[in-house]
């Protein structure tokens, strides 16, 4: 039996949960989330507590047990703290700044890099440098920062880019010189 998929998930006061099959519709003061489970798992909810049950012990079910659990646990997370990712760039001339909802970079290119970011998602910056994404949906939220992160990823020589603030940058000799 799955350990994650086993242990249940407690839902806060302020957090809604209507079931509807397999669609969980999950509404809190930061906002609504709904995803469908497969039918190879099945979502009970006994007062504030919500378990996740597998159909039967084949592989598929059992793959999908943890993955369920964990999923339906982000999304009441979600909804009443929410998820951040932190960003920093790392560069001389690098600098963001958000326009309305758009996020500008200046990343070294001849244009600017413009990301508008989806729905239920919020970007600010702090310093010129420092870059926060916040939202709901944690798959959400970690998409949009990849997205920041790729425009330019950090490289190995002088560590400059954009990369996370946890992030650690391996860092290379660069070439040898002449003998």
């Amino acid at each position: 039996m799955s350990r994650i998929g086993k242990a249940p998930i407690d839902v806060p006061d302020k957090v809604e949960i209507s079931l509807d099959g397999n669609t969980v519709t999950v509404k809190g003061p930061l906002g609504t989330l709904t995803r469908t489970f497969r039918p190879e798992v099945t979502i009970r909810q006994d007062g504030n507590v919500l378990h996740v049950e597998r159909q039967n012990d084949q592989r598929q079910s059992r793959s999908l047990h943890g993955l369920s659990r964990t999923l339906l646990a982000n999304m009441v997370n979600g909804v009443s703290q929410g998820f951040k990712k932190e960003l920093k760039m790392v560069g001389v001339g690098y600098r963001a700044q958000v326009q309305g909802q758009t996020l500008v970079m200046q990343l070294g290119y001849s244009h600017p890099v413009e990301i508008n970011p989806p729905e239920g998602v919020k970007i600010s910056v702090e310093g010129n440098v420092n870059i926060a994404v916040e939202g709901a949906d944690k798959e959400t939220v970690g998409q949009v920062a990849a997205l920041i992160r790729s425009k330019r990823a950090p490289e190995p020589y002088k560590g400059k880019g954009v990369m996370y603030t946890t992030e650690k940058i391996r860092r290379k000799a660069g070439k040898a010189g002449k003998k």
